[in-house]
């Protein structure tokens, strides 16, 4: 394994999850693929890859090469990179996973004109209402909301983002305005499925007194602009993110209820692999999306 052209076809197959995947991506065909390996690993003296006709199942050996040899890729790069820069531009490719209503009102834009200023460096970037559940090595930046649970991953903040108890104008006129945290289990709410959470279990705070209220939710959804849209219509409350309601608030199609009482902060987040060492891209890009939310978010302009 004389350079990291062979680290990088293995990175792919782990990836892919499967030959013909990987073909695809490698514009090869699966013969060729199965013929590649099989010449690594004769080189290796070693299997690394159990074959099968669904999946590729990576042995120890494999697994090891794969575990160390992406470390090597990235410093590799990383290194090949601020060469690059040395002579005045960035390369390489960015791949970025996020939350599918906040990436397409928030981050898409952003995410544009940052490729458009920097034309040398392609940024794919995957929608997805679980980024924290997909392959992680698939990634180089991984934008989250709220919470961050307990992972090797280093977070960075990009904007701060507050949660609503919101609901239609026609809905409390029929309903009424609850006066505490425990009466919204009593009228009709819709929830948001996401990142494997309990959802209808929503925490208030006032002061150092807390509540927890788990709530009859007859409508849910894996898409934010869904539920937001049901409540617009008077379907039901809603517990959702200051970036998703802000404006619709002030427009006068949702109004804030019980605002004495706070939920828990969902921040935004943008995650990566590890401090230092990270490519010049991902470096410049974290740059640019702080500077894109500050001194304020849009949702606070």
């Amino acid at each position: 394994m004389n350079d990291s052209a062979d680290i990088r076809f293995l990175l792919t197959l782990r990836e892919s999850g499967s030959l013909v995947a990987a073909a695809r991506k490698l514009g090869l065909s699966p013969s060729a693929v199965t013929q590649r390996l099989q010449q690594l690993e004769k080189k290796l003296s070693a299997q690394l890859v159990n074959r099968t006709a669904r999946r590729l199942q990576f042995t120890e050996e494999g697994t090891l090469l794969c575990e160390r040899g992406a470390d090597l890729v990235q410093q590799f790069d990383t290194l090949f990179e601020d060469l690059q820069m040395r002579r005045g531009g960035l390369v390489g490719t960015l791949k970025i996973n996020a939350p599918l209503g906040f990436g397409r009102r928030h981050l898409a834009p952003v995410i544009a004109d940052f490729q458009q200023r920097n034309p040398d460096i392609d940024v794919a970037l995957t929608l997805s209402d679980k980024p924290l559940t997909e392959t992680m090595d698939r990634f180089d930046i991984v934008v989250h909301i709220g919470e961050l649970p307990v992972s090797n991953l280093i977070g960075y903040t990009i904007a701060p983002n507050s949660r609503f108890v919101c609901a239609a104008p026609a809905l409390i006129r029929r309903i009424g305005t609850p006066d505490s945290p425990e009466e919204l289990s009593k009228l009709p709410c819709i929830v948001l499925r996401e990142n494997n959470e309990d959802v209808s279990l929503w925490q208030f705070s006032k002061g150092r007194t807390r509540r927890s209220v788990r709530v009859s939710a007859h409508l849910s959804c894996n898409d934010g602009d869904v539920i937001r849209q049901w409540a617009c219509e008077g379907r039901g409350v809603i517990l959702r993110s200051e970036w998703d309601v802000a404006e619709d608030i002030a427009k006068g199609k949702l109004v804030r209820l019980l605002p004495g009482w706070k939920a828990p902060d969902a921040d935004v987040m943008a995650l990566t692999h590890q401090r230092a060492g990270l490519p010049a891209r991902t470096r410049h890009f974290m740059q640019y999306l702080q500077s894109r939310f500050r001194p304020q978010p849009p949702w606070r302009r």
